[in-house]
């Protein structure tokens, strides 16, 4: 039973992002995620309270997603670690239209919101930390200063390159990107 109810979550949560992505904070309603999700209103009510609980958990789940993008794999040294990391948060498949558009209603979201602010906040935080330990094991030369400097650089790059993205899709601009998000964690 309580598989099910988390695999419930999953869909709720993975049809919320999708209407989102599609048509924006105005066609999210528990009804147009029920449907998505292939499930009774009721279970998506069950399982969220109101549409704002709903968003809520979708926010913390691309949070939760953004961090996996700066999880190195174990067996690699520190340099190979970060450098896996960036490259992972400008794969092609991250830079997806689809997703990029989700990025950017959840953005607009905490541009808007108190409580939206606080979940991206949060995430963004989190990011810049485990992304700043990153350059620290790769670079412990570093001052912290200096460490937390480049991975708030290297954010700001990363985010220009998914902003962009969905406007003018480029793979060579984000192959640039990469290396100077590379040149700014190792040089």
């Amino acid at each position: 039973m309580a598989d099910t109810l988390v695999m419930a979550d999953e869909r709720i949560l993975d049809a919320t992002l999708a209407v989102l992505a599609r048509e924006g904070i105005a066609g999210v309603s528990m009804r147009a995620v029920a449907r998505e999700a292939g499930v009774a209103v009721g279970l998506a009510n069950y399982h969220f309270d109101n549409k704002t609980a709903l968003i809520c958990a979708a926010l913390r789940r691309v949070g939760d997603q953004d961090l996996e993008l700066v999880t190195p794999p174990p067996n690699a040294d520190a340099a190979e670690q970060l450098r896996y990391c960036l490259q992972r948060a400008l794969d092609p498949a991250f830079l997806a239209p689809d997703y990029l558009s989700l990025r950017l209603q959840l953005w607009s979201l905490a541009g808007v919101d108190p409580q939206f602010a606080d979940i991206n906040q949060t995430a963004q935080r989190r990011y810049l930390e485990q992304l700043a330990e990153l350059i620290a094991a790769a670079r412990p030369d570093l001052p912290r200063a200096d460490i937390e400097r480049r991975a708030a650089d290297i954010l700001i790059e990363q985010n220009g390159v998914w902003l962009t993205a969905i406007l003018i899709p480029d793979r060579a601009a984000a192959d640039r990107a990469l290396q100077r998000c590379e040149t700014l964690a190792f040089d």
